[in-house]
């Protein structure tokens, strides 16, 4: 049996929902969608893609350290962005932490998530070699 490892973010939505913040099976790092939120469930950064990106993508690298991974094991990233005028904002910040590394992404707009401050949710999946 493939060993699973769960990493918890601690916030009391993982408790609630019923998921962890990644999960890691194998070689393979999974992790759940993950918005600029602190641990209460506030928004950070209301209103700036650009720093909601970074934030986000601070924590999923934080998630998969935890999991014995890291950027540099991305293999796959998914971006839900809830404006269309922030895709390229979000893009470029994407580049900034995957230029050489470059995973296959998705960017699509939704009409909204959970809070409507949160500008985009990302979720990635890591293969560690």
């Amino acid at each position: 049996m493939v060993e699973r490892t769960l990493v918890s973010s601690g916030t009391p939505f993982e408790r609630v929902a019923g998921y962890s913040r990644a999960i890691r099976v194998g070689n393979v790092v999974h992790v759940a969608g993950t918005t600029a939120t602190d641990s209460d469930g506030n928004v950070l950064a209301k209103g700036n893609p650009e720093e909601q990106c970074r934030i986000i993508f601070s924590r999923i690298e934080k998630a998969l350290i935890e999991a014995g991974a890291s950027l540099s094991d991305v293999v796959r990233t998914r971006t839900y962005a809830t404006r269309a005028k922030d895709c390229d904002l979000i893009m470029r910040v994407h580049g900034e932490f995957f230029n050489k590394i470059k995973p296959a992404a998705t960017l699509v707009v939704v009409h909204e998530l959970v809070n409507p401050e949160m500008l985009l949710e990302i979720e990635v999946e890591a293969v560690i070699q």
